[in-house]
């Protein structure tokens, strides 16, 4: 390992001028500066970031917990935040919370005991309106950032997230303008705020249109395939007389237009199905899904500003990004009025 030491061997320099001018320090001329850091950089030096910390009582890493990588609505926000951090100096320690509970709280103290210098977190959503950790990170003063809207039991740090009521009403109005009357609606998890607010969106459209949400056409389904598929063979075994279903997630419509179709269902002429989260993969399903689109990379960017503006002592405001109807093959009128379906 290449040490200060050598490096001042080499440029016939002290030590402690070394060290100042790989820190920027004003009272080394910048002759001397870039020299150095040209014969650090050809001789391998890698900083040491433990030295680093304590001097400076920070340790340029950045606490991620999602629930899991295998979400597709993650992957881009992943992406860009990472990016971000990498550009001004940061690293990301990512941990998986599963959507428990415990878990959730065991990473989260695993980050703190790795004295990270901020948390992002995908809240595990609960129906309690207090948790024990979350009132511990606000008492100690952590950084915090919530990716997802906030619940009564997290809602005293600032969050980045997506303006869901006002898209998934475009996604209902989308299905009304196209002469359903009969809209089934597959809920998220009751927990969580991103599900209420598509919901409540869903509701919003229908009373504009002067109909009112039928009890039988909601479905509480949740957030992955499976409980698509679940919701399909539900539905199917209730005549619900439904022509359109809107999910709460892609991965949920992914489910229910799978399930159907192999049960020889065709996708618009007999179910128009949207969903909700613009995944590759329901751009590429077998009959490409009308959704929306969330600003996934927009929604990392955003996250990783708002916790610079922590990081400098600031108090950031909350944000709610749009989100835009993307309308595709799988959605179209009633008993496949202008086409034949799929």
């Amino acid at each position: 390992m290449v040490r200060l030491k050598d490096i001042a061997a080499r440029a016939g320099v002290s030590v402690m001028t070394v060290s100042k001018a790989l820190r920027d320090e004003p009272d080394v001329s910048e002759s001397t500066k870039g020299r150095i850091k040209s014969l650090a950089q050809n001789m391998g030096y890698v900083p040491d970031s433990s030295a680093q910390g304590l001097r400076t009582r920070t340790t340029k890493m950045l606490g991620l917990l999602i629930s899991s990588t295998t979400d597709p609505a993650v992957a881009r926000m992943l992406l860009a935040m990472e990016e971000r951090a990498h550009e001004v100096g940061y690293d990301v320690l990512l941990m998986h919370t599963l959507n428990a509970v415990d878990r959730e709280e065991l990473c989260i103290r695993r980050m703190l005991a790795r004295r990270v210098d901020g948390i992002f977190v995908t809240p595990v959503y609960r129906m309690e309106p207090e948790a024990r950790i979350y009132k511990e990170l606000a008492t100690q003063g952590s950084r915090v950032i919530l990716l997802g809207p906030p619940a009564q039991f997290c809602a005293q740090f600032p969050s980045v997230h997506v303006d869901d009521l006002p898209a998934s009403f475009a996604a209902t109005k989308h299905l009304l303008d196209l002469g359903h009357k009969r809209i089934a609606y597959l809920a998220g998890p009751l927990a969580a705020p991103w599900a209420q607010a598509r919901f409540e969106g869903y509701r919003r459209a229908l009373r504009e249109a002067n109909m009112e949400v039928d009890d039988s056409l909601v479905f509480q389904a949740g957030s992955t395939t499976e409980d698509g598929v679940k919701a399909a063979s539900q539905m199917m075994n209730e005549a619900t007389k439904a022509t359109a279903v809107q999910a709460a997630t892609d991965l949920v419509a992914i489910g229910f237009a799978d399930t159907l179709l192999n049960q020889g269902v065709k996708i618009p002429r007999d179910m128009s199905v949207v969903g909700f989260g613009n995944t590759i993969t329901s751009e590429y399903f077998r009959v490409p899904m009308t959704t929306v689109r969330q600003p996934k990379f927009r929604l990392g960017i955003a996250a990783m500003d708002m916790m610079m503006q922590l990081l400098r002592g600031q108090r950031p405001e909350s944000k709610r990004l749009p989100a835009e109807l993307i309308a595709r093959a799988s959605s179209g009128p009633p008993g496949g009025q202008n086409g034949d379906g799929h």
